[in-house]
């Protein structure tokens, strides 16, 4: 069986030094009550920084900038590998409207793998802690 390949951005967005992570309350089953880096798919023929910004604005209502490639990780599973791409961001505009999470929190680099992560953003929490 080919897995289907899915190209998926995420936003490290810091504030007072501290990254957000979100837990997840809908989409994929085995990814329920999950924390992650948000984000979501690229669209075809979509950029992947306008696709980290489309993703946040949809999940949080907030407008932010992608400013920066950080680094990615290939996660397989079941039925698919995701290729996970971690981008800076900075905050623009707007107040936290909850959409596909039932959570937010800011926690330190050190502090990530003290929560639940989604398989797929554990080696980016353990990059960020280097």
């Amino acid at each position: 069986m080919n897995k289907r390949k899915l190209i998926v951005v995420c936003a490290l967005i810091i504030k007072d030094g501290k990254c957000l992570i979100a837990k997840r309350s809908s989409g994929d089953v085995n990814m329920l009550g999950k924390w992650e880096f948000p984000g979501g798919k690229v669209e075809p023929n979509e950029e992947e920084k306008h696709a980290i910004e489309r993703e946040i604005f949809e999940e949080f209502n907030l407008n932010v900038e992608a400013t920066k490639y950080i680094t990615e990780t290939t996660s397989e599973y079941t039925d698919r590998i995701i290729n996970l791409k971690m981008y800076e961001c900075n905050y623009i505009s707007g107040e936290f409207d909850l959409h596909d999470h039932s959570e937010i929190k800011w926690v330190n680099s050190n502090e990530l793998l003290n929560y639940d992560l989604a398989p797929a953003d554990i080696d980016l929490a353990k990059y960020l802690q280097k």
